[in-house]
């Protein structure tokens, strides 16, 4: 005996029951996504001010001090690099220490500054290349690897 169902197919209630359940699940994607990629670029920011402070590092290993520059902004113009004669510039001469400078991750944060200072209190800017401090600063956008979000500032002694 054949059985014929004569409504066959999905009530309205059905429906808008699973639709809503996929809109849920799609929000919560996107939300998850979203703190993941502000996560990423905090961690960009970490990595690129510590390759920074490592090319810094070398500069100080065959100059003596750090390259004269006062509120530089990293990774500006058509590729700044860091070289042992030419210190910041577009034209690299020397040894040269980091090929071009990251820029800060966009969307958020600020850019990355360079200043060089005569000494520790960073109160007087060094204008003549060797100089014996500097400072960068940096922005993130949520706490990342121990360091909280905010205002930040890289020196030879390390991140604050």
């Amino acid at each position: 005996m054949k059985y014929k169902q004569k409504n066959a197919g999905f009530t309205l209630i059905e429906l808008l029951v699973v639709i809503s359940i996929i809109g849920i699940l799609s929000t919560l994607a996107v939300v998850s996504l979203n703190n993941a990629r502000v996560k990423a670029r905090d961690a960009k920011r970490v990595s690129d001010i510590k390759q920074v402070q490592t090319a810094l590092e070398l500069f100080l290993s065959d100059r003596d001090g750090y390259p004269a520059a006062s509120n530089l902004t990293l990774g500006s113009g058509a590729g700044l690099r860091l070289s042992r004669d030419a210190g910041f510039s577009e034209v690299a001469s020397g040894t040269i220490y980091m090929g071009k400078l990251p820029a800060n991750a966009l969307p958020g944060g600020k850019d990355y500054k360079y200043s060089s200072f005569t000494s520790s209190t960073a109160s007087t800017a060094c204008t003549t290349t060797p100089c014996p401090w500097y400072k960068i600063t940096f922005t993130l956008e949520e706490a990342t690897g121990g360091i909280g979000a905010g205002d930040h500032v890289a020196d030879p002694n390390g991140m604050e």
